[in-house]
């Protein structure tokens, strides 16, 4: 079947498409990006940052734009849109995320941090402002990472597991009452039907995986591929020998996890355990 031909003439990249209905809704109404931000409230080279595809900004300001423009939620939904897109990561990532967001079953262990779909958007934040990201990049790509918890809130989402690593709950943000808000929401999502959350303690040792993040993705048709991270490179695994091998290491250490419920009530410790921030 011939692809659909565009009858607006608009990009159909959900990123661009965004960015150029903010420009076309602010010149229709004849108002410069000063005057947007007078009437909305944030700075102006905010809006201009988005309209220029340099940062995708989140809900609260595209919802302000919604009111704003009278638009209904259509800014809202081509955000949801730009948010989930694949293409908005770095090419080494975007094969992986079509293969994810295709997944109906994912399988992870993790070293040292929280899975992008476990994370909240200042954890997400910290960690990639740590990584040397700053500015508008620092903004797209927080962004995205929140698009991406979409995909195990869905109705139909994947069954989803992940093996962590006692020193990834061993690692707090800078800011205590964003640590508490990370466990809050991890201890939450553990209880969903299909995310199952495990804890590795320290206890247990060496093992296959020791060094390496993987996530295991089993697509519709059955097969299995694999994406190996450390903090400075990625791969993705599809050769079906090298996957097993993988999937052999990860069932070992599966084994020596803690059962779902002893991690539920690990982490709900670390929660107890978690300071507040002291009263004034």
């Amino acid at each position: 079947m011939p692809q659909r031909r565009a009858i607006t003439g608009r990009s159909q990249e959900p990123r661009a498409r965004f960015a150029e209905e903010l420009r076309l809704l602010r010149h229709r109404r004849g108002v410069s990006l000063r005057g947007v931000a007078e009437v909305v409230g944030w700075d102006a080279s905010q809006f201009g940052k988005l309209e220029n595809g340099h940062t995708l900004g989140g809900p609260e300001i595209v919802e302000a734009l919604d009111q704003y423009y009278g638009t209904g939620g259509m800014l809202l939904t081509l955000w949801e849109l730009a948010v989930a897109d694949p293409t908005q990561f770095k090419e080494r990532y975007r094969r992986y995320m079509v293969l994810e967001a295709e997944a109906v079953s994912m399988w992870h262990y993790a070293t040292s941090n929280l899975p992008g779909v476990l994370q909240t958007p200042e954890y997400a934040a910290e960690l990639l402002k740590a990584g040397g990201l700053a500015g508008a990049e620092l903004e797209a790509q927080v962004a995205a990472r929140v698009g991406r918890r979409e995909l195990l809130l869905a109705p139909d989402g994947p069954q989803f597991r992940t093996i962590l690593s006692e020193a990834v709950l061993r690692s707090p943000l800078s800011d205590r009452s964003e640590w508490r808000a990370q466990l809050s929401h991890l201890a939450a999502m553990g209880q969903r039907t299909n995310v199952i959350i495990q804890v590795l303690p320290c206890s247990a040792g060496l093992h296959g995986l020791t060094n390496t993040d993987v996530m295991f993705l089993r697509g519709p048709g059955g097969r299995t591929v694999a994406w190996v991270e450390t903090g400075y490179a990625g791969e993705l695994v599809q050769e079906t020998t090298t996957v097993d091998q993988l999937q052999l290491r990860y069932d070992r250490v599966r084994d020596t996890a803690l059962s779902p419920g002893e991690s539920r009530e690990f982490i709900e410790r670390m929660l107890e355990e978690a300071p507040c921030e002291p009263s004034i």
